[in-house]
């Protein structure tokens, strides 16, 4: 099955009682699409089912809805709520967006200065609990800003939601790192493992994690590129410009490993904004 999903006789099981108690198919659906199950294995699940679950058919389920720019028209600029960004690099598998201009000097300035006094040695959600950790595959330090804190957070907002083409209520508060020499991020995943027992918790305030961007406030002096191992891609940290990626699903077929590669010299400032399938509350 999609990504190592098998349909168990405890899933079965789990489905046939949720139909008998008078839950629909398509309620039944997005039980398991909230719980992190790929709809290619619902819907073979619910056709294994039979007259159990009328109505279901194995008609591929149409594209689902995704974050992303609009590059039909191949253009070189997009009008972000105002603010002219620039298209330096595309990719479809994975799907990666690279770009120029995407901030001021005065704005990662201003984000900076706000963040500083309030970074501690940055977390990770811990998917078998549904809380925080330390995690010693992370070594730089961060905060969160909430939604619309400031000027400078709730205009970023509103152009990454024009330019991305997602609600402002769909994106997790801005977070804001540093990279001291040395520090790095190990290659990993944004979304959150179905297979941990903490997922269910985490997916309750706003679905899974659908796409990331990483906008870089301040350039290193050596190193701390963003790295996409599964296809050899390298995002250099230059200041003002930001790298976009979406994964439509849990799995590494995405191809969506990613990590901040080892600051050599100097320090590096990012802000990450994820964005969830729905309002993250």
């Amino acid at each position: 099955m999609s990504g190592g999903q098998t349909i168990s006789p405890e899933l079965r099981a789990w489905m046939v009682a949720q139909l008998a108690a008078g839950h629909s198919v398509s309620a039944l659906k997005q039980s398991m699409r909230d719980a992190g199950w790929h709809d290619d294995v619902a819907d073979a699940a619910l056709s294994e089912l039979g007259p159990l679950a009328p109505g279901v058919t194995t008609a591929p389920a149409p594209p689902r809805e995704m974050p992303g720019p609009d590059l039909s028209a191949a253009p070189l600029e997009i009008d972000a709520d105002g603010r002219k960004v620039t298209v330096l690099q595309t990719m479809k598998n994975p799907r990666v967006v690279v770009f120029g201009n995407l901030l001021s000097d005065d704005e990662c300035e201003g984000l900076i200065a706000a963040a500083r006094e309030r970074l501690a040695r940055s977390l990770t959600v811990e998917t078998r609990t549904g809380g925080e950790v330390l995690n010693i595959d992370r070594t730089s330090d961060g905060m969160f800003f909430e939604r619309g804190e400031n000027a400078i957070v709730a205009r970023l907002e509103s152009r990454i939601a024009s330019l991305l083409k997602w609600p402002i209520e769909f994106g997790e508060g801005l977070q804001i790192l540093r990279y001291s020499p040395g520090a790095q991020y190990r290659p990993h995943y944004d979304y959150f493992d179905p297979g941990e027992p903490g997922t269910p918790t985490i997916l309750r305030r706003g679905g899974q994690r659908v796409a990331t961007l990483v906008m870089y406030l301040q350039s290193p002096e050596q190193g701390g590129a963003t790295t996409f191992p599964d296809v050899g891609l390298e995002v250099a940290p230059v200041r003002g410009t930001g790298v976009f990626f979406s994964y439509d699903r849990p799995d590494p077929a995405t191809k969506s490993l990613h990590g901040g590669a080892p600051v050599l010299s100097g320090e590096k400032w990012v802000a990450t904004k994820w964005l969830r399938e729905r309002e993250f509350t």
